[in-house]
């Protein structure tokens, strides 16, 4: 969810007092999480960013060691058989490579390295497959990301934020700010490319424009446009009133469809994900209320290429398309969320509709192995160029990561490619997906076990919050909700409760849009009935359940607290207390707009509604708060004034700002020392023995 500008005189005046990182005693406590981190990490072998070859021959993934990242190809039949492709000149040389893409004719493969700049500046490098050195295509100052080959194979395109070190985003860590506010170091991210024939490495030539954002980007099928997402400056803002453009790679863009302005069901929505069918004709892409970009879950659509009215294909479908390829020019194959669970289904587009403008979802979907890539399948999945064969990496709390194909049509076939984590086992408890109703939802969520589980015994339960709000805990390896460690807590003694409250992906647009204006109402009454739920079932002691949440789950921690006393400790990382001010304080006040229906300006009253620091005076839940000096999405006065006003109840309280990150921790003793810091803030007010 949601980014920022500080108030820094508040932080500069009171980092002393509350930025303590010292390091932890080894006391029983941390020694028992980092050996239980170290048992979930241990003997994992996965990979990532799969890219099958068009002709459906080989595929192509990154993998990541000690060393760093590499890239790995090896006949689709025959992966256990891969080499390395690189740009390093020996074997002996580790560089970060990453994001491999194939030339359409399956003969060479590009990708982004950083072994001419080591630890520093990627560049994009093409290596053809009978072995000769790989060639420097860019001499780039900037941020690259997302490479993508034209369909000619004459260009590669990418995004680029020239001048730049950091993604281009709310995520990474705010550059501090001096000059003009808003006008100096606005970061712009546009759509370059290069020769993919180049001899010698060249500056790239700029395709969209200097006046627009650019998140993503899709090719013609005959080579001469693109289509793609983009919005006026700041980037980081403005994506949630982003515009989906055409442009020919030598002409000027052309809005097509603008949110903001269209009328029917996608007014106000965001749109992500643009895919371009074979004819030319059409532009497929997800629709939906989405807190985040890059985080996308929706409905279906399509839009005629020379502009008209969009059409939704799956309305009133009671799941979320994460994933969309076209599979022909009459079918699109997706990956969606339905429940707590994944699959693979088929739209005909062509095929007799069952009502005005929706396809027709062919039958029995094809259940997945958990969740694709982690929950963020655009970069973990891959299809032949007529999307009849897709490969992709999937994994779930009870299996492993390992790489699977897939066939969409037909037989709807789901072969497993790799083995490589046979014989490992999970280090936490059993998983369960647990469904209840409130408030005439049906509400879904992910439980996990305590270790060594034993039903004659008593256990606390600690609830953790997913950020979002749209977004949804979902199965997989050494998964949770985020910020946290669900696993490791479940290895240490507890029940863990991952619900997916109104507000989550999973279960049609009807239930991702059911706490606008309601935040901290609805969807705390679903997370409670989900408490209920488990301990009507399991041996759950109620005097020692816990909240913990990042983000949206952070706010959520800090407002539950004022809400209920259900909770015997909580742990907010991330958080917002009050959403008038924030509403000031952040630099992506875009998103709020969606959720809350207008600003805070045209209506205070819904903003405080749902804020905690209005509340403040009913809480008494232990609570420890954690944040980022530099977070873009949640600011840390959010912290400071949640943690102020808590001190000033003389309830237990610790604030920990951590220096120079961003809302995603980057530094792993930073991600490590939050782990040690919530098991011991736990374990003092609700142990797991008593």
């Amino acid at each position: 969810m949601l980014q920022p500008s500080l108030r820094y005189a508040l932080r500069a005046a009171s980092l002393a007092a509350v930025l303590l990182l010292p390091a932890l005693p080894l006391h029983a406590a941390g020694n028992a999480m980092d050996n239980a981190v170290a048992r979930i990490n241990s003997g994992i072998h996965s990979a990532s960013q799969v890219a099958l070859s068009p002709d459906g021959s080989r595929l192509a993934w990154t993998q990541t060691d000690s060393g760093g990242a590499e890239i790995r190809v090896a006949p689709l039949q025959q992966i256990d058989g891969s080499h390395r492709i690189t740009a390093a000149s020996s074997m002996e040389q580790h560089c970060n490579e990453s994001d491999p893409i194939w030339s359409p004719d399956s003969r060479s493969l590009a990708f982004l390295s950083d072994c001419a700049h080591p630890g520093a500046q990627k560049e994009i490098y093409i290596a053809p497959l009978d072995g000769a050195p790989a060639r420097q295509l860019t001499a780039l100052h900037g941020y690259v990301q997302a490479p993508a080959f034209s369909p000619d194979g004459s260009k590669i395109a990418f995004l680029y934020v020239e001048g730049s070190s950091r993604p281009a985003g709310a995520l990474a860590a705010q550059t501090l700010p001096s000059g003009v506010i808003g006008e100096d170091s606005v970061e712009i991210q546009r759509i370059a490319s290069v020769p993919a024939d180049a001899a010698q490495p060249s500056s790239p030539t700029y395709v969209s424009p200097a006046d627009l954002h650019a998140y993503e980007f899709n090719w013609s099928p005959d080579s001469q446009s693109m289509a793609y997402v983009a919005a006026d400056p700041p980037g980081e803002n403005n994506w949630w009133v982003a515009r989906l453009y055409i442009q020919a790679t030598d002409g000027k863009p052309k809005a097509i469809l603008n949110p903001s302005t269209v009328t029917g069901p996608l007014h106000g929505l965001q749109i992500a994900m643009p895919r371009w069918s074979p004819d030319g004709k059409t532009i497929a892409f997800i629709g939906g209320l989405m807190s985040d970009q890059g985080v996308t879950g929706g409905d279906i659509w399509t839009v005629p290429s020379a502009g008209g009215q969009p059409r939704n294909l799956t309305p009133q479908r009671p799941t979320s398309s994460l994933w969309i390829a076209w599979a022909g020019d009459s079918h699109i194959a997706s990956v969606e969320l339905a429940g707590g669970d994944s699959r693979l289904i088929r739209l005909a587009l062509n095929a007799p509709s069952n009502g005005e403008g929706v396809a027709r979802v062919e039958p029995s979907p094809l259940p997945l192995p958990g969740s694709v890539g982690g929950g963020l399948p655009d970069s973990s999945i891959s299809a032949t160029a007529n999307g009849s064969l897709l490969v992709f990496t999937a994994s779930s709390f009870e299996h492993p990561p390992e790489i699977y194909a897939a066939r969409p049509e037909g037989a709807k076939q789901l072969v497993q490619l790799t083995h490589w984590n046979n014989g490992v086992r999970p280090a936490w408890g059993q998983s369960m997906s647990m469904n209840w109703t409130n408030g005439g939802f049906h509400v879904q969520g992910w439980l996990l076990l305590p270790k060594d589980y034993d039903p004659a015994k008593k256990y606390p339960l600690l609830v953790e919050v997913h950020g979002g709000p749209a977004w949804a805990v979902m199965s997989r390896w050494n998964g949770g909700a985020g910020g946290f460690s669900a696993t490791a807590f479940s290895a240490l003694g507890y029940f863990v409760l991952m619900p997916n409250p109104r507000g989550s992906f999973g279960q049609g647009q009807a239930f991702t849009q059911a706490n606008r204006k309601d935040f901290g109402y609805g969807d705390l009454h679903d997370i409670l009935a989900g408490v209920d739920a488990v301990e009507a079932r399991y041996p759950v002691d109620p005097r020692r359940v816990g909240l913990a949440g990042w983000s949206y789950g952070g706010f959520m921690s800090m407002f539950a607290v004022t809400q209920t006393h259900r909770f015997r400790a909580a742990v907010a990382g991330a958080g917002i207390s009050d959403w008038r001010s924030y509403y000031g304080e952040n630099s992506i006040d875009q998103w709020m707009i969606p959720y809350f229906g207008a600003s805070v300006y045209d209506d205070p009253a819904v903003y405080a509604k749902s804020s905690a620091i209005n509340f403040i005076k009913r809480a008494s839940t232990p609570t420890l708060v954690v944040v980022g000096d530099r977070d873009g999405e949640c600011p840390a006065p959010q912290s400071f004034e949640f943690w102020h006003a808590l001190r000033d109840q003389h309830v237990p309280v610790q604030l920990v700002v951590y220096p120079n990150e961003g809302h995603g921790f980057r530094d792993p003793a930073h991600r490590r020392d939050v782990l040690l810091r919530a098991e011991e803030w736990f374990a003092r007010y609700m142990p797991p023995n008593p």
